[in-house]
């Protein structure tokens, strides 16, 4: 319905405020998901969706346990923000060219990620630094629920797909990933304006709901020059 608040909207709001108003205060962890489900009377996915919210607001920050992350020029980029702003927000402008946003059938893909259904909204983007040189070339897939059917004609709010993943109900619960060097094939190559065999970061990294769902399946291409992956471990939680 048109103007319609979804809960976790609502669970977002309330929350915000109160941070806003100090009751959590900057630096201290946020209630745990038990508490708040049981607060606000929601599921965990619900909740979920909420602090995600939140966290594209710059509100919260997440921190996981064992994990990894990129960052640009030595900055990390933060993935809720998507990489543009969050670069934006450091001071370098990127540019965001969007090479293919459609509903395609891939069976190959379907069978490395256990799914029956070969349906999936492709994105592909690339990059670029003022000047054109592109430093990312990044390939999502996300598998076509009916939550997403008919998503490439709507298009993306703020040309933000994890918008869009909320918005559908599909947050990511966990991730895995897989890194390793290559270099680019012709298509690559002039897709970025780069040399053909140019060595690039290959990331590979599947994001799965709570219920272990593919939320998103996403390959990106990054200039070793400028991006670095940094793995850490320990203990963490929602600050």
């Amino acid at each position: 319905m048109p103007g319609q608040v979804h809960k976790h909207h609502r669970i977002a709001r309330v929350l915000a405020d109160e941070i806003r108003a100090g009751v959590h205060a900057d630096g201290s962890r946020l209630p745990g998901e038990y508490t708040l489900t049981r607060r606000f009377g929601v599921s965990r996915t619900t909740l979920r969706q909420a602090l995600q919210v939140l966290g594209e607001e710059g509100l919260i920050s997440t921190h996981a346990g064992i994990g990894s992350f990129v960052t640009f020029d030595g900055t990390p980029l933060d993935n809720r923000l998507g990489w543009t702003r969050a670069l934006a927000e450091q001071g370098t402008e990127l540019t965001t060219e969007t090479l293919r946003f459609e509903e395609v059938t891939d069976q190959e893909l379907a069978a490395e990620l256990g799914l029956v259904s070969t349906g999936f909204i492709a994105l592909d983007r690339v990059r670029r630094l003022v000047g054109g040189q592109g430093v990312s070339l990044e390939h999502s897939r996300v598998p076509a629920t009916e939550e997403l059917a008919g998503l490439p004609e709507r298009g993306l709010d703020g040309g933000s797909l994890s918008r869009a993943l909320v918005a559908a109900g599909r947050v990511a619960d966990s991730g895995e990933g897989r890194v390793s060097v290559r270099g680019l094939d012709a298509a690559e190559a002039a897709a970025l304006h780069r040399s053909s065999g140019e060595p690039f970061l290959r990331l590979t990294q599947v994001y799965r709901a709570a219920d272990g769902s593919v939320v998103e399946q996403v390959t990106s291409l990054l200039d070793p020059a400028r991006f670095e992956l940094h793995v850490s471990s320990g203990r963490g939680g929602r600050p």
